[in-house]
């Protein structure tokens, strides 16, 4: 039977771009091994079916402030009740304009969270502590909308040691208000991340564009002890197709009250609010 879950990180913004860099060729031929179809245009109705399938009750998209994605703000419009954003893009090297936009779109649209990776901008040579993400820290902060941070080094060809999570130590310290969520895992600096998540209230790790039966045996006993609500549970659709990692996350060994939580309510609470009913 499947579970009540909420995947919260899914791709359906790839097929809009007619050539793919070659760093994201990379990551999916040399990473991932996957298919030409991870490029494809997405249509809804078979990403419902999917959902449906695996009891998938909501999912957060991926768009961007700089080049915003047509499917996915055309699917949020149509299906409200199963669509929400993830917001990237934010320009932090001239911040102020960019973040007007944000909060604009915040104010207009279903976003549940803002996004930035460290390896993926700005040719990787600023870590999370670097003063130049301070205003986008200020204005998430502000909005009370929680911010993602990619952590772990990338699967594309691309410098990582800026997205090592110990850059979020001072982070952390510097911005108690705001709630952060590393993303993508922390691989190779998991007990780091543990760390962190056991010393700070409002942080969080996302496992998304982890298989669920490839996470460390360190991260399984956190969750199943001190960090029963830490830890949230993302696909990286279609990397990582639902219909694979579901399944995968309900046969770890973890109690059933730990996983409802790592599928479902620790995303309920920390991106849509704990007081948000369901229908």
């Amino acid at each position: 039977m499947p579970r009540n879950v909420i995947d919260c990180l899914v791709n359906v913004h790839f097929g809009e771009t007619e050539q793919q860099p070659g760093w994201m060729l990379a990551v999916r031929d040399n990473y991932f091994k996957g298919g030409a179809s991870m490029f494809d245009a997405v249509d809804m109705s078979e990403l419902l079916d999917e959902m449906d399938e695996q009891g998938v009750r909501k999912a957060i998209l991926m768009d961007n402030l700089t080049k915003p994605s047509v499917t996915a703000r055309k699917f949020v419009e149509a299906r409200p009740d199963r669509f929400s954003l993830a917001m990237g893009g934010a320009n932090l090297l001239r911040p102020v304009a960019s973040l007007r936009d944000l909060s604009a779109v915040v104010r207009d649209l279903p976003v549940s969270y803002a996004a930035v990776g460290p390896s993926f901008w700005g040719d990787g040579q600023y870590p999370p502590s670097d003063a130049v993400y301070y205003p986008l820290y200020a204005k998430c902060a502000e909005l009370g909308l929680p911010l993602c941070v990619n952590t772990g080094i990338p699967g594309p060809p691309i410098p990582g040691e800026v997205q090592n999570p110990i850059h979020l130590d001072r982070v952390c310290v510097r911005f108690p208000e705001l709630r952060l969520c590393m993303i993508h895992g922390a691989d190779p600096w998991w007990d780091i991340a543990i760390r962190l998540l056991i010393k700070y209230p409002n942080l969080r790790l996302m496992t998304s564009a982890w298989s669920p039966k490839r996470l460390p045996e360190s991260l399984l006993h956190y969750m199943r002890t001190r960090g029963t609500g830490k830890v949230i549970f993302g696909s990286d659709w279609p990397v990582l197709a639902q219909r694979r990692v579901v399944p995968e996350a309900e046969a770890l060994d973890l109690p059933p009250e730990v996983l409802d939580k790592y599928l479902h309510d620790n995303a309920q609470e920390f991106f849509f609010g704990p007081h948000e009913q369901e229908q």
